[in-house]
């Protein structure tokens, strides 16, 4: 006679919940197992951070080259020193002018202006022999004011280099010329040249 294999089912239950609870002791077990590791903890301080500037001057501060009572035929020729100052960055700069016409007589149009580097070879006298690169040439305030290089953000044509705590001498010539008619006498005007400098780094 076949044996009866059926199992009570609420055995079977009891034996599923018996499984149940020895598996979550076993996860239990196994989770105390991995949390039970050495550790140790290092901390680095004093990142600290701080910016850089840009910063230039000149010298003079103003009136670099002036002549009073011109006449048709005089011409006047000075320096003037760029200096990055100590603790700037590099920088890149341009130099724009603005001339008035108050009087009406447009001097400012009629003198003639050139801009150049020193000679290297001649420091002790920067801009007697006035044989530096030429930089510009034009009247006092050019078209739209560019001496040379651009205000705008970037690297532009023209612009001029400085490295950190560096300086250079530019030589300013300004000349009424000698065929300057009668409808000029007594004419004056001012000009003010603009430096704007800013960072090359990360700035191409």
């Amino acid at each position: 006679m076949p044996s009866n294999t059926t199992t009570d089912p609420s055995r079977r239950r009891r034996q599923l919940g018996a499984t149940a609870v020895a598996l979550a002791c076993f996860g239990s077990l196994m989770t105390v197992g991995v949390l039970a590791v050495f550790s140790d903890q290092e901390q680095v301080g004093a990142n600290a951070f701080s910016t850089g500037s840009v910063d230039i001057s000149t010298a003079p501060t103003s009136a670099a080259v002036s002549f009073s009572n011109m006449m048709p035929g005089d011409q006047v020729t000075d320096d003037l020193v760029v200096t990055n100052e100590p603790g700037s960055a590099a920088v890149r700069y341009s130099l724009t002018s603005s001339a008035t016409n108050a009087d009406s007589k447009g001097l400012k149009d009629q003198l003639a202006m050139t801009v150049k580097t020193i000679d290297s070879t001649t420091p002790g006298t920067p801009c007697n022999d006035f044989d530096g690169t030429q930089l510009y040439s034009g009247d006092l305030d050019s078209t739209g004011g560019a001496i040379f290089g651009n205000p705008a953000q970037g690297a532009q044509a023209g612009d001029r280099n400085l490295a950190a705590s560096a300086s250079e001498t530019l030589c300013f010539r300004v000349a009424l010329p000698l065929s300057t008619g009668n409808a000029y006498k007594n004419a004056a005007t001012t000009a003010t040249f603009t430096f704007d400098a800013e960072q090359t780094a990360n700035n191409p």
